[in-house]
């Protein structure tokens, strides 16, 4: 069975275009790559299916995706043989050849395998719903893919054949181990830290994607608990997205991304790990149960013919299957865009070629049990009391400290996955129970960029002193270590004095410390280490703060 959308030639080798290097031809040879969504379309299929479901309608179901009925019913028959007729496949519009609605990739397409008993339910179900429902073909005992276009053979290959007769292809994987080097020296007496907070904030990574964020509905029912922006003005950069999508239920969806390349420069292994950490942790500050989250990878790389670009991915493979099997988070789905460099020709006739960073985006969907135990990032109330729960260490490398101050090398952020799930499982405990008023995950900009959101977010200043934070710095321990380090597995919580007992119960064992407490002040406060010239090294109200995070894509 097809099912949902018409098939056109949009989309036309849309996998292998994804992979293909760009050139400055691509556009006008490849513009028909791209599906042409239709969201209207996808949501009442995915409505069918599920009742469909439900009823026991179907015993098999796939996507059309990468390759369309050629990957779908050559997967789906590998077992068995499959007879396609392409002639009855609905069409969006007249003049495809046999071979375009083979391999279209046109969005909003499902193919199942319907019992013949169960098809007059099935056909009845989609023409109630108004969604196209047409059979094309049938799998048969032969272990052969057959196709026919008005009734002529224009295919018969022996699945057999189509999965295990090519060769496979065997390349080369070099990873040449990175030589750290110090992070280049930091003024150590440098008496005010306000104006690199200030850069941070303002850096293109970091600063408010708010225009963006306007442009999309994330109010579709009320179905959305915490939104991208939270805060007393709903313009505070929330960690994770709590949807209910069951409207008569408290239980929720948590939705969160984890990203930053910049560590790619030092070791993939490293910046892949990191990756799913962020990604886990901003799910856990919203209230996701940690024992329920499973993650997405979303893989950007440059052209792995090459063996060191190959042994970048390789890498961040590895570390996608050590940190997802430790933290119990597995990979549900995925993607991958390969080859993503672009070949142009300089005026003396030489050719150039540009790659992005080896990218890796990892998403993650976790649960909440019940949606009025979500956390937001906003301080709440004067007088509360902020802990850092976590460890700093001297992970400056691939910082946003170090790019706005101009620094090279640094020990890029690693991840201990092992002691990060027991964090993870404590906090979520304290969390639950409602401990937490707000809580942020420190992530680019460290300590000083996590507590500046969560000040002007809220509405409310803090003071910090950086003598208590937890951390395991040693003689390495600096002002600029502890305000700016990107270290993994931190959160900054605010708890309410009468629940700060009971807070630390849930986190016995696990490093934490109060380091502050919010203020009436209207501004981020954040003390030195002893012998720190002046009283405070970063001292801004919180307008000039979110101003800094909101001017660059202020359009």
């Amino acid at each position: 069975m097809a099912v949902g959308g018409r098939t056109g030639r949009d989309g036309i080798h849309g996998a292998t275009f994804s992979s293909a290097e760009l050139t400055s031809e691509s556009e006008s040879l490849s513009g028909g790559a791209v599906q042409i969504g239709n969201a209207i379309t996808e949501k009442m299929l995915l409505d069918v299916i599920l009742v469909a479901r439900d009823r026991g309608l179907y015993s098999a179901i796939t996507d059309c995706g990468a390759g369309g009925f050629s990957s779908a019913v050559g997967e789906m028959g590998a077992e068995i043989g499959a007879e396609v007729w392409l002639d009855r496949v609905p069409l969006k519009y007249a003049g495809l050849s046999y071979c375009e609605i083979w391999i279209s990739e046109a969005q909003e397409r499902m193919v199942l395998a319907v019992p013949p008993a169960h098809w007059e339910e099935f056909a009845a179900l989609c023409a109630a719903e108004d969604v196209e429902a047409t059979i094309f073909g049938r799998f048969v005992a032969t272990g052969r893919l057959k196709l026919l276009y008005h009734e002529a053979e224009v295919a018969d290959l022996a699945m057999e054949f189509l999965h295990d007769g090519r060769p496979p292809v065997v390349r080369e994987a070099v990873f040449t181990p990175p030589h750290e080097l110090p992070l280049q020296a930091v003024h150590p007496a440098k008496a005010d830290y306000t104006p690199d907070l200030l850069r941070i904030l303002g850096s293109w990574n970091v600063a408010s994607k708010e225009w963006i964020i306007r442009q999309y509905d994330h109010e579709v029912q009320g179905a959305s608990v915490v939104k991208p922006l939270v805060g007393v003005r709903n313009d505070g950069p929330g960690d994770a997205a709590v949807l209910r999508p069951v409207l008569t239920s408290q239980r929720g969806i948590v939705v969160s991304c984890g990203m930053n390349p910049r560590y790619a420069d030092f070791d993939t292994y490293h910046m892949a790990a990191s990756a799913i950490d962020e990604a886990v942790r901003n799910c856990v500050a919203v209230g996701a149960d940690p024992r329920r989250i499973a993650i997405l990878d979303n893989f950007c790389w440059g052209d792995c013919n090459r063996p060191e670009t190959l042994g970048s991915l390789v890498r961040a493979a590895l570390a996608c299957r050590d940190v997802a099997i430790e933290l119990g988070t597995p990979f549900i789905s995925g993607k991958d865009s390969l080859n993503n460099e672009f070949r142009h020709t300089l005026p003396d006739g030489s050719t150039e070629s540009i790659a992005i960073p080896p990218s890796l985006l990892i998403s993650a969907l976790g649960q909440i049990g019940d949606v009025s135990h979500a956390v937001t990032m906003d301080l709440k109330e004067a007088g509360n009391l902020l802990y850092q729960v976590g460890l700093t260490r001297d992970e400056l490398g691939g910082s946003h400290y170090a790019a706005v101050a101009g620094l090279a090398g640094g020990h890029v952020p690693r991840v201990d996955a092992k002691s990060a799930r027991v964090l993870f499982l404590a906090l979520h405990g304290a969390i639950d129970a409602g401990c937490v008023r707000a809580c942020h995950d420190l992530s680019e900009g460290g300590l000083a960029a996590t507590a500046a959101e969560m000040a002007f977010a809220g509405g409310l200043g803090l003071r910090i002193e950086l003598s208590a934070v937890p951390h395991e710095l040693g003689a390495a321990a600096s002002n600029a270590a502890l305000l700016f380090s990107e270290s993994n597995t931190r959160f900054l919580c605010e708890v309410c004095p009468d629940k700060a007992a009971q807070f630390e119960k849930f986190l016995n064992g696990i490093p934490h410390r109060r380091i502050g407490e919010v203020t009436a002040s209207g501004r981020v406060e954040i003390a030195g280490l002893p012998g720190s010239s002046g009283e405070f090294i970063v001292n801004a109200d919180l307008q000039s703060l979110k101003d800094a995070w909101q001017e660059p894509f202020r359009w």
